[in-house]
């Protein structure tokens, strides 16, 4: 039947409301978790480290709700232990920061997209430097 529901897995990842933090509590429900458990998470996984208010709440960005959801998915859907999933994520980060340079179509030139914040600063110091070369 074509009306039949697809497979769901455990966890499903819900849609993260476009805001600029999220409290303990905010990030518990959108993940179906404790808040015990994301609190934990932090002594475990070096990735997660909220900003903390100046009265001690915890204030998670959209890249923590987001590795929120990666954790949890890494746990309960792939299985992986405390470990695997600390590594896994190591991996990811690591496999991001090492990816090969792209090359970029634009107007008819081909220009390379950084890897990195710091390759995409540098190519803008190359830049400017050679525009200043052509200016002098």
């Amino acid at each position: 039947m074509a009306d039949e529901p697809q497979e769901k897995t455990l966890t499903d990842s819900p849609e993260i409301p476009n805001r600029l933090f999220f409290r303990i509590g905010d990030v518990a429900d959108l993940a179906g978790l404790e808040a015990y458990v994301l609190r934990y998470w932090e002594t475990e996984f070096p990735g997660l480290r909220p900003k903390k208010t100046s009265n001690g709440q915890r204030q998670y960005r959209r890249k923590d709700v987001e590795v929120v959801l990666e954790i949890k998915r890494l746990l309960y859907d792939d299985g992986y232990t405390i470990a695997g999933a600390r590594k896994a994520l190591k991996d990811k980060q690591k496999a991001k920061k090492t990816r090969p340079a792209r090359k970029v179509q634009a107007q008819g030139a081909l220009f390379a997209e950084p890897r990195d914040d710091s390759e995409a600063l540098n190519m803008i110091k190359k830049d400017l430097q050679e525009i200043l070369g052509m200016l002098a």
